[in-house]
């Protein structure tokens, strides 16, 4: 299809969406949805995918150690990896520091990390609709998204940490 101009290139968009060829990576996670894969290698060298976490309730949490709000929240998922961890939470940490995995295991020793991180692929980023740090996505036992936060304020903190609970307790 030959695009010219504004007006052909708004006629070939809408196209591509109804004629459903619309491309996936366009495609936000929502609630209820699965989401959407993943596969990286962590700071120690661990291939980790969506499958590791099939039975689990999974926090995947993306954060960059330049990001102050990003760094706030860590204590807690720490916090919570510690209380939950026995019950069947996991949790993943997936860094947008491009290219720097010594200055993220750094990071990790600093904060006393006690969860796997992996740096995200700018494909991850682009799946995971990402549009400001920091971005939970909460996933249920079945690999469905439970939930999105984004921002690290102790309100938002305490919303995940109840989904968790809750997501926990169900069979």
């Amino acid at each position: 299809m030959k695009v010219t101009g504004i007006l052909g290139a708004v006629a070939a968009a809408a196209f591509v969406i109804v004629s459903g060829f619309a491309s996936p990576s366009f495609a936000l996670p929502k609630k209820g949805e699965p989401a959407p894969p993943l596969k990286v290698v962590s700071t120690s060298g661990q291939p980790i995918s969506l499958a590791n976490y099939k039975g689990y309730v999974l926090v995947v949490d993306f954060f960059a150690t330049w990001c102050p709000p990003c760094r706030d929240a860590i204590p807690h998922l720490v916090t919570l990896n510690r209380k939950y961890g026995k019950q069947g939470l996991q949790i993943l940490g997936l860094s947008l520091d491009e290219g720097d995995e010594k200055g993220v295991k750094d990071f990790i020793v600093r904060k006393r990390i006690n969860y796997p991180v992996a740096l995200a692929s700018g494909d991850i980023q682009t799946d995971y609709g990402l549009r400001s740090l920091p971005t939970v996505y909460v996933i249920d036992k079945k690999g469905n998204v439970a939930e999105k936060f984004m921002g690290g304020s102790d309100e938002t903190l305490r919303k995940m940490e109840d989904l968790v609970k809750k997501l926990l307790a169900e069979k």
